[in-house]
């Protein structure tokens, strides 16, 4: 199985995505490492990605979901996957499922204040929430709960079933 958490930059994908594979002993892969420089520039200078940009960072995603699906192995993504053609692009298998963290932008604004030095600036949030097509097919969480609540439902829901 692969788990995509998806959502606007500072919903909390890695966060609950690296505590998600932690509890259930899968390997974690933040898709900030999949950009290439080009595109980390690009948003350390405050300009948003196009979906040209954005197009060889999902096909480095999805070639390491192929791997470990071709390996019989399971693994956790975060990727903010914002669009339907996103999605569409990143899922390789019926294997793959997606995990939506909903929150408001006045509260990830805030969290994202919190978090000093990274590429991905505040103010570009408000063309994360244009660019958001929300899903109609995955779990959808809200992030005003608990992490751990979080990570709990993710395992009922998906991982238990």
């Amino acid at each position: 199985m692969i788990i995509v958490v998806m959502g606007v930059s500072g919903c909390g994908k890695s966060t609950i995505g690296q505590q998600l594979a932690d509890r259930v002993g899968w390997p974690f892969f933040d898709g900030d490492a999949f950009h290439p420089p080009a595109n980390i520039d690009k948003m350390s200078r405050g300009i948003p990605l196009n979906d040209e940009d954005r197009s060889g960072w999902l096909a480095a995603i999805a070639d390491r979901m192929l791997t470990l699906i071709a390996a019989n192995q399971s693994g956790v993504f975060a990727c903010s996957a914002l669009k339907q053609k996103y999605r569409d692009q990143l899922l390789v298998s019926a294997q793959v499922h997606f995990v939506y963290l909903r929150g408001d932008y006045d509260l990830i604004w805030s969290r994202m204040q919190q978090r000093p030095g990274h590429y991905m600036k505040p103010t570009m949030l408000a063309s994360q929430f244009e660019a958001l097509e929300e899903p109609r097919d995955a779990l959808t969480l809200d992030i005003g709960q608990s992490p751990d609540h979080m990570v709990e439902r993710i395992i009922q829901t998906l991982i238990e079933r």
